[in-house]
């Protein structure tokens, strides 16, 4: 792959070596501009490349926007500890420690983006997730109750998913990283008293 020379000088790569370097570029686009300045123009020029070269890959803005997005979006490992409480605390404290600053990417820079799509950030990480990745924390009730952990009845997403929007909506309040004590809280005092859970693991009384 030959370097980019001068921003908006083409530059002859192809296949996987050109999408990176289209990717990159609109990722520094993105994080310096936001959704206002991310346009083809900027992006082909930032990369070394042609306006045609990007719409014959992503005809759209927001089929460029996604396809950024994706690659820096680094999959979660989806931790098995043999406890449901365990599993959430740690899950929590990786989204914490690796996401954060994604988090509040995508909601500072691309508030432009969801008020002209009328989408929201769910929306959005739905399409970053594989067609066929269940969410993590559905991951981790389904599996509490295959131990046994947790009764087997419907449960709404919404309380299946709570502990992320919790520590999601504190990363934007404080605009960084959720205090440890927080995600604990989350966890103990929130999430596991609505699946009818103790913080010990225990099933609660009704």
């Amino acid at each position: 792959m030959c370097e980019r020379r001068a921003e908006g000088t083409p530059i002859r790569r192809r296949g996987a070596a050109l999408e990176r370097a289209i990717t990159d570029a609109a990722w520094e686009i993105l994080v310096e501009q936001g959704y206002s300045g991310f346009t083809f123009e900027a992006v082909a020029a930032r990369a070394g490349t042609s306006k045609p070269v990007l719409y014959r890959r992503w005809p759209r803005r927001e089929d460029l926007l996604v396809a950024t997005l994706a690659r820096h979006w680094r999959p979660l490992e989806i931790p098995d500890t043999g406890s449901l409480r365990q599993d959430a605390l740690t899950l929590l404290r990786t989204v914490n420690a690796e996401r954060v600053r994604m988090v509040i990417l995508m909601r500072v820079q691309l508030a432009d983006y969801f008020r002209e799509t009328g989408t929201d950030f769910t929306d959005l990480r739905s399409r970053l997730l594989p067609a066929d990745q269940t969410p993590p924390f559905e991951r981790l009730v389904s599996r509490a109750v295959e131990r046994g952990e947790l009764t087997d009845v419907p449960r709404p997403a919404r309380m299946v998913n709570l502990p992320f929007d919790l520590v999601r909506h504190d990363m934007l309040m404080a605009m960084g990283a959720v205090p440890d004590e927080a995600i604990v809280e989350i966890v103990d005092a929130v999430w596991l008293p609505l699946l009818g859970l103790s913080p010990h693991g225990t099933q609660s009384a009704d």
